[in-house]
């Protein structure tokens, strides 16, 4: 039996966030149909990661549809896998940075309006965690590079700076007018709506169900095992 894929989800009081996940969920059990796939929030919606945990067996891999280290990924999974003594579980890597991230970036902003050399603001939610702010600022530059090298800047919505508006205004200053906000965020929510409102062009929608963000959850997933497995591997080697 392959272990069970638990994606993680923030979870957010905007009933159109978990309509979201569990629609991108549904394209990754289109791509893997026989594989158990189950969804778990941190807080706010239910089921929760807790419940969710204890409702499965054997073994399981949890997926963070989060898009950066930070506070969830690091304290968070870890001290939910390990109330779950029941299982073996593996925690995977967040959806960023990753190239398969920045397709749905880019297809996102292009859908919302984006034309050539306009600058962009990667608006995601933000953190006090120094990892997390690196991989913000490496999706931009990742970002960029699909762009053609236009300017991309990493803003946030709350915990770091610069936010939105002073993105914008700074681009502006750099004598970049035409701006548009990419949105860094799985689902919407009010982070998402707050940034994409401080837009001063086209607005991109969170990447939701976007094909190349299902095929990065398996991504993820697929490379938690490979990891485990070489992991027993070289135990069995040192023993």
């Amino acid at each position: 039996m392959q272990p069970t894929l638990v994606a993680v989800a923030h979870g957010s009081r905007d009933p159109r966030a978990q309509h979201a996940v569990e629609a991108l969920l549904d394209r990754v059990r289109e791509l893997r149909p026989r594989l158990d796939v189950r969804l778990g929030h941190i807080e706010l919606n239910r089921p929760l990661l807790g419940d969710a945990l204890r409702e499965a067996s054997g073994s399981a891999v949890l997926v963070p549809l989060l898009l950066g280290r930070g506070h969830h990924v690091k304290r968070d999974l870890p001290a939910s896998a390990a109330r779950a003594a029941h299982l073996r579980t593996r925690i995977a890597a967040p959806l960023g940075p990753h190239p398969l991230l920045v397709e749905a970036l880019y297809d996102r902003l292009v859908e919302a309006g984006w034309t050539p050399g306009a600058a962009v603001v990667l608006a995601a939610a933000g953190s006090r965690d120094p990892d997390s702010a690196a991989d913000t600022r490496r999706s931009a530059a990742l970002l960029s590079e699909r762009l053609g090298g236009v300017a991309v800047v990493a803003a946030y919505a709350c915990a770091a700076a610069p936010t939105v508006p002073d993105a914008v205004r700074a681009l502006a200053a750099r004598g970049h007018h035409r701006v548009a906000v990419a949105s860094y965020f799985t689902a919407p929510g009010r982070f998402a709506t707050q940034c994409a409102a401080a837009a001063p062009g086209p607005a991109a929608a969170p990447l939701g169900a976007h094909p190349a963000l299902a095929r990065l959850v398996l991504r993820r997933y697929d490379a938690a095992l490979a990891a485990s497995v070489a992991g027993d591997r070289r135990e069995l080697a040192t023993a």
